[in-house]
Protein backbone atom coordinates (compact mmCIF):
# COMPACT_ATOMS: atom_id res chain seq x y z
CA UNK A 1 0.00 0.00 0.00
CA UNK A 2 2.81 2.61 0.87
CA UNK A 3 4.87 1.60 -2.34
CA UNK A 4 1.64 3.04 -4.23
CA UNK A 5 1.47 6.03 -2.22
CA UNK A 6 4.81 6.62 -3.03
CA UNK A 7 4.69 6.23 -6.95
CA UNK A 8 1.20 8.23 -6.50
CA UNK A 9 3.47 11.10 -4.49
CA UNK A 10 6.39 10.63 -6.91
CA UNK A 11 3.85 11.30 -10.04
CA UNK A 12 3.00 14.44 -8.34
CA UNK A 13 6.45 15.99 -7.59
CA UNK A 14 7.32 14.88 -11.57
CA UNK A 15 4.21 16.42 -13.18
CA UNK A 16 4.97 19.52 -10.91
CA UNK A 17 6.32 23.33 -11.83
CA UNK A 18 6.65 24.27 -8.89
CA UNK A 19 7.37 22.43 -5.21
CA UNK A 20 5.83 23.97 -1.92
CA UNK A 21 7.12 22.65 1.49
CA UNK A 22 4.98 23.06 4.50
CA UNK A 23 7.27 22.26 7.72
CA UNK A 24 6.18 21.59 11.35
CA UNK A 25 8.29 20.37 14.05
CA UNK A 26 8.62 16.98 12.71
CA UNK A 27 10.84 18.08 9.95
CA UNK A 28 13.71 18.27 12.59
CA UNK A 29 13.35 15.23 14.46
CA UNK A 30 15.77 13.04 12.02
CA UNK A 31 18.10 15.92 12.36
CA UNK A 32 17.99 15.16 16.15
CA UNK A 33 15.87 17.86 17.53
CA UNK A 34 12.84 17.42 19.88
CA UNK A 35 9.69 18.07 18.63
CA UNK A 36 7.72 19.11 22.13
CA UNK A 37 4.91 16.54 21.40
CA UNK A 38 2.90 16.76 24.75
CA UNK A 39 4.35 17.77 28.18
CA UNK A 40 6.22 14.47 28.11
CA UNK A 41 8.00 14.98 25.52
CA UNK A 42 8.92 18.72 26.49
CA UNK A 43 10.22 17.26 29.95
CA UNK A 44 12.21 14.70 28.20
CA UNK A 45 14.07 16.99 25.92
CA UNK A 46 14.17 19.22 29.34
CA UNK A 47 13.74 17.73 32.60
CA UNK A 48 14.43 20.52 34.88
CA UNK A 49 11.57 22.35 33.90
CA UNK A 50 9.28 18.90 35.42
CA UNK A 51 10.88 19.52 38.16
CA UNK A 52 9.49 22.99 37.71
CA UNK A 53 6.39 21.34 36.68
CA UNK A 54 6.81 23.95 33.64
CA UNK A 55 4.87 22.78 30.67
CA UNK A 56 6.35 24.22 27.02
CA UNK A 57 3.54 26.47 26.49
CA UNK A 58 4.13 27.80 30.26
CA UNK A 59 7.92 28.47 29.24
CA UNK A 60 7.28 29.76 25.81
CA UNK A 61 5.20 32.81 27.29
CA UNK A 62 6.32 36.12 26.81
CA UNK A 63 5.49 37.18 30.38
CA UNK A 64 8.72 35.57 31.47
CA UNK A 65 11.19 38.08 29.79
CA UNK A 66 9.42 40.25 32.16
CA UNK A 67 9.25 38.64 35.51
CA UNK A 68 12.14 36.24 35.03
CA UNK A 69 13.83 36.97 32.66
CA UNK A 70 16.96 34.47 33.71
CA UNK A 71 14.46 31.96 33.02
CA UNK A 72 13.71 32.77 30.15
CA UNK A 73 16.81 33.87 28.66
CA UNK A 74 17.53 30.25 29.81
CA UNK A 75 14.99 28.27 27.52
CA UNK A 76 15.56 30.66 24.57
CA UNK A 77 19.52 30.51 24.84
CA UNK A 78 19.55 26.89 25.31
CA UNK A 79 17.93 26.47 22.16
CA UNK A 80 19.92 29.00 19.80
CA UNK A 81 22.95 27.08 21.13
CA UNK A 82 21.11 23.74 20.10
CA UNK A 83 20.16 25.44 16.46
CA UNK A 84 23.11 26.30 15.70
CA UNK A 85 24.79 23.73 16.35
CA UNK A 86 22.18 20.91 14.52
CA UNK A 87 23.02 19.79 11.50
CA UNK A 88 20.60 19.52 8.45
CA UNK A 89 19.71 15.62 7.93
CA UNK A 90 19.99 14.79 3.95
CA UNK A 91 16.22 15.21 3.30
CA UNK A 92 16.66 19.03 3.16
CA UNK A 93 19.12 18.42 0.47
CA UNK A 94 16.67 16.59 -1.61
CA UNK A 95 14.24 19.46 -1.11
CA UNK A 96 16.77 21.57 -2.44
CA UNK A 97 17.45 19.59 -5.48
CA UNK A 98 13.23 19.83 -6.37
CA UNK A 99 13.48 23.69 -6.02
CA UNK A 100 11.16 24.03 -2.82
CA UNK A 101 9.79 27.09 -1.68
CA UNK A 102 9.02 26.78 2.42
CA UNK A 103 6.40 27.63 4.42
CA UNK A 104 7.21 27.01 8.47
CA UNK A 105 6.26 27.46 11.70
CA UNK A 106 10.09 26.25 13.12
CA UNK A 107 11.57 29.04 14.17
CA UNK A 108 15.49 26.87 14.55
CA UNK A 109 16.77 28.35 11.02
CA UNK A 110 17.82 24.72 9.69
CA UNK A 111 16.24 25.45 6.06
CA UNK A 112 18.48 28.91 5.79
CA UNK A 113 20.96 26.26 7.09
CA UNK A 114 21.07 23.77 4.73
CA UNK A 115 21.10 26.22 1.85
CA UNK A 116 17.38 27.83 1.09
CA UNK A 117 17.04 31.07 0.48
CA UNK A 118 13.13 31.37 0.07
CA UNK A 119 11.61 30.72 3.52
CA UNK A 120 8.67 31.70 4.97
CA UNK A 121 8.93 31.31 9.07
CA UNK A 122 5.15 31.94 10.28
CA UNK A 123 6.53 32.45 13.75
CA UNK A 124 9.52 34.19 13.43
CA UNK A 125 13.43 33.07 13.98
CA UNK A 126 15.33 32.22 17.14
CA UNK A 127 18.18 33.63 15.44
CA UNK A 128 16.50 37.56 15.40
CA UNK A 129 15.74 39.53 17.96
CA UNK A 130 13.24 42.56 19.27
CA UNK A 131 13.10 44.77 22.21
CA UNK A 132 10.74 43.06 24.46
CA UNK A 133 8.61 46.55 25.23
CA UNK A 134 9.29 46.61 21.96
CA UNK A 135 10.38 50.67 22.02
CA UNK A 136 11.20 50.26 18.59
CA UNK A 137 10.32 47.45 15.18
CA UNK A 138 13.50 47.27 14.68
CA UNK A 139 14.86 43.39 14.30
CA UNK A 140 18.40 42.37 14.53
CA UNK A 141 20.53 39.18 13.52
CA UNK A 142 21.57 37.26 17.16
CA UNK A 143 25.28 37.71 17.13
CA UNK A 144 25.59 36.96 20.82
CA UNK A 145 25.70 33.89 23.03
CA UNK A 146 23.99 32.92 26.35
CA UNK A 147 25.77 31.04 29.18
CA UNK A 148 23.04 28.37 30.79
CA UNK A 149 23.17 26.85 33.82
CA UNK A 150 23.00 23.37 33.15
CA UNK A 151 21.01 21.98 36.11
CA UNK A 152 18.98 24.91 36.58
CA UNK A 153 18.59 26.02 33.03
CA UNK A 154 18.71 29.56 34.21
CA UNK A 155 20.65 31.94 31.73
CA UNK A 156 23.80 33.65 33.80
CA UNK A 157 25.63 36.75 33.25
CA UNK A 158 24.59 39.55 30.98
CA UNK A 159 21.43 38.74 29.26
CA UNK A 160 20.78 40.39 25.47
CA UNK A 161 19.71 43.73 25.51
CA UNK A 162 18.22 46.01 22.68
CA UNK A 163 20.86 48.54 21.19
CA UNK A 164 17.85 51.54 20.62
CA UNK A 165 16.83 52.01 24.47
CA UNK A 166 19.29 49.59 26.41
CA UNK A 167 16.20 47.72 27.78
CA UNK A 168 16.30 43.87 27.43
CA UNK A 169 16.36 41.91 24.17
CA UNK A 170 14.14 38.90 23.72
CA UNK A 171 14.07 36.12 20.57
CA UNK A 172 11.38 37.80 17.43
CA UNK A 173 9.28 34.44 17.72
CA UNK A 174 5.79 34.67 17.97
CA UNK A 175 4.98 33.22 21.49
CA UNK A 176 1.88 31.98 23.31
CA UNK A 177 -0.09 34.70 24.45
CA UNK A 178 2.28 37.39 23.06
CA UNK A 179 0.96 40.88 22.11
CA UNK A 180 4.92 42.29 21.65
CA UNK A 181 5.74 40.46 18.90
CA UNK A 182 6.88 42.54 16.12
CA UNK A 183 6.06 40.44 13.05
CA UNK A 184 6.97 42.55 9.65
CA UNK A 185 10.35 40.22 9.12
CA UNK A 186 7.91 37.24 8.83
CA UNK A 187 5.30 39.09 7.09
CA UNK A 188 7.82 40.07 4.43
CA UNK A 189 8.73 36.52 3.77
CA UNK A 190 4.70 35.86 3.86
CA UNK A 191 3.46 38.34 1.00
CA UNK A 192 6.67 36.99 -0.88
CA UNK A 193 5.37 33.48 -0.58
CA UNK A 194 1.70 34.67 -1.85
CA UNK A 195 2.95 36.63 -4.71
CA UNK A 196 5.04 33.76 -5.69
CA UNK A 197 2.09 30.99 -5.22
CA UNK A 198 -0.44 33.02 -7.14
CA UNK A 199 1.89 32.78 -10.54
CA UNK A 200 1.97 28.57 -9.94
CA UNK A 201 -0.26 26.62 -11.92
CA UNK A 202 0.51 23.47 -11.22
CA UNK A 203 1.70 23.42 -8.19
CA UNK A 204 2.61 20.36 -5.25
CA UNK A 205 2.77 20.88 -1.63
CA UNK A 206 4.42 18.62 0.33
CA UNK A 207 3.70 19.13 4.11
CA UNK A 208 6.47 17.26 6.50
CA UNK A 209 5.62 16.94 10.57
CA UNK A 210 3.00 19.45 10.71
CA UNK A 211 0.47 18.03 13.67
CA UNK A 212 -2.94 19.10 14.21
CA UNK A 213 -2.62 20.73 18.17
CA UNK A 214 -1.08 24.07 15.84
CA UNK A 215 -2.82 23.59 12.74
CA UNK A 216 -1.35 26.70 10.98
CA UNK A 217 0.75 24.63 8.75
CA UNK A 218 -1.51 22.06 7.89
CA UNK A 219 -4.01 24.78 7.01
CA UNK A 220 -1.54 26.59 4.72
CA UNK A 221 -0.62 22.84 3.15
CA UNK A 222 -4.57 22.47 2.33
CA UNK A 223 -5.07 25.80 1.00
CA UNK A 224 -2.37 25.98 -1.38
CA UNK A 225 -3.29 23.07 -2.46
CA UNK A 226 -6.85 23.29 -2.68
CA UNK A 227 -7.14 23.99 -6.13
CA UNK A 228 -5.86 20.72 -7.68
CA UNK A 229 -5.46 18.06 -4.55
CA UNK A 230 -1.70 17.95 -5.27
CA UNK A 231 -1.14 17.31 -1.43
CA UNK A 232 1.75 14.90 0.12
CA UNK A 233 1.47 14.74 4.14
CA UNK A 234 4.88 12.87 5.38
CA UNK A 235 3.10 12.29 9.29
CA UNK A 236 4.24 9.51 11.31
CA UNK A 237 1.57 10.05 13.81
CA UNK A 238 -0.70 12.37 11.99
CA UNK A 239 -1.23 11.19 8.77
CA UNK A 240 -4.56 11.42 7.17
CA UNK A 241 -5.99 13.20 4.52
CA UNK A 242 -9.27 14.88 4.03
CA UNK A 243 -11.60 13.56 1.45
CA UNK A 244 -8.63 11.77 -0.41
CA UNK A 245 -7.47 15.03 -1.47
CA UNK A 246 -3.59 14.05 -1.11
CA UNK A 247 -1.29 11.25 -0.67
CA UNK A 248 -0.61 10.09 2.94
CA UNK A 249 2.40 8.43 4.28
CA UNK A 250 2.96 7.71 7.60
CA UNK A 251 6.29 7.79 7.91
CA UNK A 252 8.96 10.09 9.35
CA UNK A 253 10.99 13.11 6.31
CA UNK A 254 13.99 11.60 5.56
CA UNK A 255 12.77 8.24 5.24
CA UNK A 256 10.30 9.56 2.85
CA UNK A 257 12.16 12.34 1.56
CA UNK A 258 15.13 9.36 0.76
CA UNK A 259 12.37 7.11 -0.89
CA UNK A 260 10.78 10.14 -2.70
CA UNK A 261 14.29 11.30 -4.27
CA UNK A 262 15.24 7.91 -5.76
CA UNK A 263 11.33 8.02 -7.62
CA UNK A 264 11.87 11.29 -8.90
CA UNK A 265 16.03 10.79 -9.79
Amino acid sequence: MIEESYDRAAELIAGADAVLVCAGAGMGVDSGLPDFRGTEGFWRAYPPYERLGLKFEEIADPVHFADDPALAWGFYGHRLALYRATVPHEGFAVLRSWGARVFTSNVDGQFQKAGFTDVAEVHGSIHHAQCVEPCTDEIWECSFDVAIDPVTMRARGELPSCPSCGGLARPNILMFGDWGWVPHRSQRQLDELTAWRRNQRRLVVVEIGAGTAVPTVRRQAELASAANGALIRINVREPEVRHGRGVSLPVGALEALTALARRTA
